[in-house]
């Protein structure tokens, strides 16, 4: 059986594609043209149904294509021609046309206005049944083969499918998503492209640390990541899990450094900025003033920071449950002047393991790491600790691995590098 495009995969980029080629077609007179799409799977469209969190963020409210290809770890220079063909605008527009208004919310996401992903679903499979366009499900193409010498000019590629189908089609278009089953990749490569070894991204780091245990759910917004001995850097709310740290500030650094962090083999320290923005120093110094005689535990100072985690980033400074405010220049130096690239973190060793889990690419064990003492001129505004800890990411191995200092035993370190990774 021939048609003039084969479209591989039932996915939201394969059924766009076929839709786009059958009603241009249809527009430049050639309604004659034929368009299939195979789906391995029993359901069109999964991943449309549960993005978003089952409303589906169709676009985002950028409709600058340079600004836009920026927000992409890879192959940013590439997209900004194909943004310019076809952009965020353009897919409103494609929406609104098929009578589906979207809504822009304040991260800049946009999502249809009945706030259901099936809207997007039904719109999509609408649009391929009124182009012609066909569809088979629960068959896979197992084969794709380039004749160099076709019968006609039209058939160039032959398909088998688990199914016993065979097909010829003029155009063939492999949009199967990732390589989580490489049964696309391999079609692809029987064709003579070249691949990239996938590597895992948009992964949560497991980290195991004294200040972090049993706060899971809590939520720091906004803050700042960085990883150290690297450019890489990200912002946004960083989420405390059962398993260490994940939300957007985690989510972002781990997809733009995907290939940076799997060539480390995933050993890596990061730095948390819990107070971008602000000036702890200013507003540590003011409590001292306004409320010498109360406990530094027992309330936050900072808006962002629940109290329970506050509680633990004042025990890993090293400061008592019992310290006010006013004694906190008395029993600890202060001062954060000196650089933070002064001081040395040590590392761990281990070897990655990765997941398939359509949620966690990759799952990590961590340990927090100490630096060697260091001290520096008293200065009457800011603490200065004896040791530093700072976060430290490395792949999990094994239970009975040691990774540093045990949970039991936390290093002493200060307040504001505490709360500002500095």
């Amino acid at each position: 059986m021939y048609f003039d495009l084969i479209v591989v995969g039932g996915g939201a980029a394969g059924f766009f594609t076929a839709i786009t080629c059958a009603e241009s077609w249809k527009n430049f007179g050639s309604s004659e043209k034929s368009v299939l799409i195979l789906e391995k799977t029993s359901n069109l469209l999964q991943k449309v149904k549960i993005s978003g969190g089952g409303r589906c963020n169709v676009t985002h409210d950028c409709f600058e294509p340079r600004a836009l290809s920026a927000n992409y770890p890879r192959g940013e220079k590439a997209l900004i021609g194909p943004f310019h063909r076809f952009g965020a605008a353009d897919t409103v527009e494609w929406f609104a046309s098929r009578g589906v208004s979207l809504k822009t919310e304040a991260d800049g996401r946009m999502f249809p206005v009945t706030d259901s992903s099936q809207t997007i679903v039904n719109t999509l499979l609408n649009a391929a049944h009124a182009a012609g366009v066909t569809v088979h499900t629960s068959e896979g193409v197992t084969s794709i083969v380039k004749n160099e010498a076709p019968t006609t000019e039209t058939a160039r590629f032959a398909l088998e499918t688990d199914a016993g189908n065979s097909y010829t089609a003029a155009n063939v278009l492999i949009a199967t998503g990732g390589t989580r089953s490489a049964a696309g990749a391999k079609l692809a490569a029987s064709l003579g492209h070249e691949l990239q070894p996938a590597t895992p991204s948009l992964f949560t780091f497991k980290i195991k640390d004294p200040r972090i245990d049993g706060l899971s759910g809590l939520a720091v917004t906004p803050a700042e990541v960085s990883i150290h001995h690297s450019k890489l850097r990200s912002a946004g709310p960083v989420l405390i899990t059962h398993w260490g740290l994940s939300g957007p500030g985690i989510l972002k650094i781990s997809a733009w450094g995907a290939r940076e962090l799997a060539e480390r083999d995933y050993r890596f320290d990061i730095s948390v900025n819990w107070l971008p923005g602000l000036d702890p120093t200013g507003i540590i110094a003011d409590k001292r003033k306004r409320d010498g005689k109360r406990q530094l535990s027992t309330k936050s100072p900072f808006a962002a920071i629940p109290k329970r985690f506050w509680q633990r980033l004042v025990a890993g400074a090293g400061v008592s449950d019992e310290m006010t405010w006013g004694q906190l220049s008395k029993k600890q130096t202060i001062c954060t002047c000196e650089p933070a690239d002064r001081l040395r973190h040590s590392r761990s060793t281990a070897r990655a393991r990765t997941r398939t889990s359509s949620s966690r690419a990759a799952v990590f064990h961590s340990t927090r790491s100490t630096s060697k003492p260091w001290r520096a001129s008293s200065c009457p505004a800011c603490i200065l600790p004896e040791k530093l800890s700072t976060w430290t990411v490395s792949p999990e191995v094994s239970t009975s691995r040691t990774h540093g200092p045990t949970a039991s035993t936390p290093a002493q370190t200060s307040l504001l590098n505490e709360l500002t990774g500095h």
